[in-house]
Formats: C-alpha cells, structure tokens, sequence
C-alpha cells in the first residue's frame, strides 16, 4: 500500500509514478534489462561533449535557457532528447552545485509533521506546493519535490496538471535509465546530483542498504532484493558532476590531497 510521505518523498504519488515508468520502460524485469529496450536505443548515455556544447549555443535547438522555458510550460511538448539534452545540461550551467541545499530550510522543518501525516488537509497540501514551488525555482530537476507538486495536483482534483507534470518527472527518470544498465563500472548510470542515485532505485522498486565510492568516479549502491538472480547493487557514473563541482570548487581538491 503506498500512503504518506517520508523525508518529503510522497510515497501515494511515487506508486502512481512507479506503474507510468514501468509501463514505459517494460520494468517487470531488471534495471539492466529494462534499459536495452527502444528508449535506450533511441537515446543511449548521454554525449556529454555535445550536451555542453549546445547547452550554451544561443543557437542551439537545445540551448539550455530554451529547454527550461518548454520545461516550466504546462504542456508536454518535450521529446525524449530534450529532456536529455535538459537534463544534462544542467550541470553545464553557471549556478550548478551537485551539494546544493535546498531553500527555505526553516519552512522544510515545519513541513515534516505535514509530510509524516496518513491524511493532509488542503491547507496542508497548499504548505507542500508552495514550498515544491520554491525548491523547483531553485532547481527544476528536484526529483522529490516535482513528485509532490504532482501529490497536491491529484490530491486537488487538477488531474490534467497532474499528468503533465507526471510525464515530465517520468521522462527524467527515463533519461536516467537509458543513460546505462548499472550493472557495472562500464555501464553505470549517469545521474546530475548524488540524491538522485536513491530517488531512481527507490522509483525502481528497489531499496538502497548501503552505498560506498569506487575510484575514480563511481557510486556503487547496494539494494535488497528478493531474487538471487538480481544484482545486488548499481553503479553510476559521477565523474561529470565532480568536474563540475571541483572545477568551481579548486580549494577543495587541494584539501582533499592533503588529508
């Protein structure tokens, strides 16, 4: 049974958003499996040099400015490589820390007896979207919070928000997985900010028990399942983002080498 939320994550909405994605990708298998299907042959891992490229070229159909107007839109006129080119290109952007906190913390607080509540009332679920609303300002990519404002606009009867919304978190999720199978080093999953590393497998029906960092670039996350003949963990690829990170952050290069 899916109700409540834990830690801000709507549990209600990530089963909505767990049937969508598994309808689209054919999940009743693995992860590996799920990601050799026709999305991953139609996008694959991310070019990331041609992503930078044109994420920064006025010019470009998928110059970043662009794509976050089309993606703050009501409407669901993105295709599978905008949100690709999106969804990457964020880490390309000027403001773009991988370790950012989110906004308003002091109103967060006051939100987690809201969050842990079996039932919200309207004014509750009002208190979630305005601060959804505030954090997806700050970064439209929040995986959590995008699933809340879609919590409160089924919960309010705006199913035909809900569904748009619902199909841009999905279509992210979606560029998660074709990014790579996770299997392994070679074919880890590619994601923009560490939180989504458990925000994919979670929405993947899998439940992270451990994690460590495997050099030079990798997060392998341990998760518990019940067939032997899964894999016990995945990989995903961070060297982008601590590029990113470090290359805005050189003090702590220096920092880290002589601990």
């Amino acid at each position: 049974m899916c109700s409540g939320i834990v830690d801000g994550r709507t549990h209600h909405s990530l089963c909505i958003m767990k049937r969508f994605i598994f309808a689209l990708l054919g999940i009743g298998m693995s992860l590996g499996a799920a990601a050799k299907t026709n999305l991953r042959a139609e996008l694959g891992p991310p070019d990331m040099a041609a992503i930078a490229a044109a994420s920064v070229d006025e010019t470009s159909q998928y110059y970043y400015p662009k794509l976050l107007k089309s993606f703050m839109a009501n409407d669901t006129t993105m295709t599978a490589t905008d949100f690709q080119y999106f969804y990457y290109g964020t880490m390309f952007q000027e403001d773009y820390d991988p370790y950012r906190e989110a906004p308003n913390p002091a109103l967060l607080q006051e939100l987690m007896p809201i969050y842990a509540k079996a039932k919200r009332t309207r004014a509750d679920r009002g208190k979630m979207l305005d601060y959804a609303m505030q954090v997806l300002d700050d970064n439209p990519i929040d995986l959590r919070q995008l699933t809340n404002r879609i919590y409160v606009y089924e919960q309010n009867g705006k199913y035909d928000l809900a569904k748009i919304w619902q199909y841009k978190l999905n279509h992210l999720l979606l560029v998660i997985a074709a990014s790579g199978t996770g299997t392994d080093p070679d074919n880890a999953f590619i994601v923009v900010y560490p939180q989504h590393e458990y925000d994919f497998l979670n929405l993947s029906k899998l439940t992270a028990t451990s994690q460590r960092f495997e050099p030079p670039y990798y997060d392998y996350i341990e998760v518990g399942t019940a067939d032997k003949q899964d894999p016990k963990g995945y990989y995903f690829n961070i060297s982008e983002l601590l590029h990113q990170y470090f290359d805005k952050h050189p003090g702590e290069i220096a920092e880290s080498a002589t601990e």
